[in-house]
């Protein structure tokens, strides 16, 4: 129960930091009109890439700041160390994968990544 609560944190957290897609399956690079578990973890660790502007091992709030609210950041954060690893910030993604996917196949269509659990992921991985 405690890991759905986080889960649900993380996602209205997210989805608070607003954005807009035009193009929900641009990371589908296997272009199958779905994104797979590894389409998104590869474009998580791009996304984590791209935020960490002064290139060290992780992310300060101030780096993914517009991407996830102070909120669903330190939901994020199981160490408590006021920064996401690339791997932190993976799982974090992951589980927005997870609760996007309505129908359990493993892949998320254009319909579930306009879910709330869909756009909030979309934010991570812009």
């Amino acid at each position: 129960m405690r890991v759905q609560a986080g889960l649900l944190s993380i996602i209205f957290a997210v989805s608070l930091a607003g954005a807009s897609f035009a193009d929900p399956l641009k990371y589908d690079t296997d272009k199958d009109g779905t994104l797979d578990l590894a389409e998104m973890e590869a474009a998580a660790g791009a996304a984590f890439d791209r935020l960490n502007k002064d290139q060290d091992t992780t992310l300060e709030y101030k780096e993914a700041k517009g991407r996830l609210s102070k909120k669903a950041f330190v939901a994020a954060d199981p160490d408590k160390d006021n920064s996401l690893t690339k791997d932190e910030y993976i799982t974090m993604a992951e589980k927005l994968f997870k609760a996007a996917d309505l129908e359990n196949d493993g892949t998320l269509d254009a319909r579930e990544l306009r879910s709330r659990a869909g756009r909030a992921l979309q934010r991570l991985l812009k």
